[in-house]
């Protein structure tokens, strides 16, 4: 499923307008990376959890000249899915 199919499906299942939906979507989704960037954490309870995550530096190998580099350090986003999700799945 894409973006598009995302949005068709929101336009049904709430009786939407298309429109709606995607600027509906596109609210939530900027609503969550802004609160990630800010380093706060999203529980949507049934759903699941989306936070933040330091990776710290480390050393890793250049593939072409097999030198060894250093990675920077970053922030990665990650998403543990709840239980309600997890049964649905089963």
């Amino acid at each position: 499923m894409n973006k598009t199919d995302l949005v068709n499906a929101i336009a049904e299942n709430a009786s939407l307008s298309k429109a709606d939906a995607k600027k509906a979507l596109e609210a939530t989704l900027d609503a969550i990376a802004g609160a990630l960037k800010s380093g706060d954490k999203i529980a949507l309870v049934g759903f699941g959890t989306f936070s933040v995550s330091e990776r710290p530096s480390r050393t890793g190998i250049n593939p072409r000249t097999k030198e060894q580099i250093t990675i920077a350090a970053k922030k990665i986003a990650k998403f543990k899915a709840g239980v309600e999700l997890e049964n649905a799945l089963q």
